[in-house]
C-alpha cells in the first residue's frame, strides 16, 4: 500500500472547487471508457459542500451511479442520514436518474441491510471513485478504530456495525476491502478539528483511514486550516 497524495488548498472554498473540477474530469473520463460513472458518496460538511458545488454545475447524468461509503440505522427520511443529505444538496435536482441512485437501506437494521446492499453490490465492478471524510479520531465511514474494518482479503463487502463508539451505533458501512478495490479513494478534510489525525496519519499510525488505498490514486484533499503546524506547507 503506497502513501497517499497530499493535495492542500488555501480554504474549504478552493477546496470545493478543486474536488469539483477533478471529479468532472474522472467521470468524463470513465464515461468516455466504458459508458458509465460508478461513485460512493461521503456523508460530512465538506462532502456537502463538494455537492452544493456540483449542483451548481449542473453534475450527473444517466451515466452515473451513485454508491454510499456508509449510512446510520434511522428511519430513510431523517435529516441525519447521508443519503437524505446528498439528495438534499444535489441528486433530487440532478440529471441521474433515481434508479441510479442506491442508498444503503439502513432503516431495516445494521444485519437486514447488510445483505440486502451486499445483494445489490453483486455483480458490479469495482467503484471508479471513491469519497471519504475523516473523523479525529482517525475512522472513515463506519470504520472506528479498534473494530474490525474489514481490511483481511476474502473480507465481505458490506459491514453490519452495532457498537460504533459515537451515536447512532447501529450503521452498516462498506469494508475496507470493498473500498480499496476502487480505482481512486479520496478523502475530503477540512477544519482545524482535523489537524491530530491529520499528523497521527502521517506519523504512521494505524488509523482506518491509513488502511484504505485505492487501485490507481489515493489522495488527501485539505484546506490549510487541516495541515498540522508541525510540517512545513505544501504550497
Amino acid at each position: 500500500m503506497k502513501p497517499p497524495e497530499w493535495r492542500q488548498h488555501a480554504d474549504a472554498d478552493a477546496l470545493v472547487r478543486a474536488l469539483a473540477d477533478a471529479l468532472g474530469a474522472v467521470a468524463e473520463r470513465a464515461i468516455a471508457a466504458r459508458g458509465v460513472f460508478h461513485l460512493v458518496l461521503a456523508g460530512g460538511a465538506t462532502p456537502r459542500a463538494l455537492y452544493a458545488e456540483l449542483a451548481r454545475r449542473d453534475a450527473g447524468d444517466p451515466a452515473w451511479r451513485i454508491w454510499y461509503g456508509d449510512e446510520r440505522c434511522l428511519p430513510a427520511d431523517h435529516a441525519e442520514r447521508n443519503s437524505v443529505m446528498a439528495e438534499t444538496a444535489w441528486l433530487a435536482a440532478s440529471r441521474i436518474p433515481l434508479q441510479n441512485r442506491r442508498p444503503i437501506p439502513a432503516e431495516l437494521g445494521p444485519e437486514p441491510a447488510t445483505a440486502r446492499y451486499a445483494e445489490a453490490l453483486r455483480g458490479i465492478g469495482e467503484f471508479d471513485l471513491v469519497l471519504l471524510g475523516l473523523g479525529e479520531d482517525g475512522h472513515t465511514a463506519s470504520l472506528f478504530p479498534a473494530r474490525d474494518i474489514g481490511a483481511a482479503p476474502g473480507s465481505p463487502d458490506v459491514l453490519a456495525v452495532d457498537h460504533a463508539p459515537k451515536p447512532p451505533a447501529a450503521r452498516v458501512s462498506l469494508s475496507a476491502a470493498r473500498l480499496g478495490r476502487a480505482e481512486r479513494v479520496w478523502f475530503l478534510v477540512a477544519g482545524s478539528g482535523k489537524r491530530e489525525a491529520i499528523a497521527r496519519w502521517l506519523r504512521g499510525k494505524h488509523l482506518p483511514a491509513a488502511r484504505v488505498s485505492g487501485r490507481e490514486e489515493t489522495v488527501v484533499w485539505l484546506d490549510a486550516a487541516a495541515w498540522p503546524d508541525t510540517q512545513p506547507p505544501l504550497f
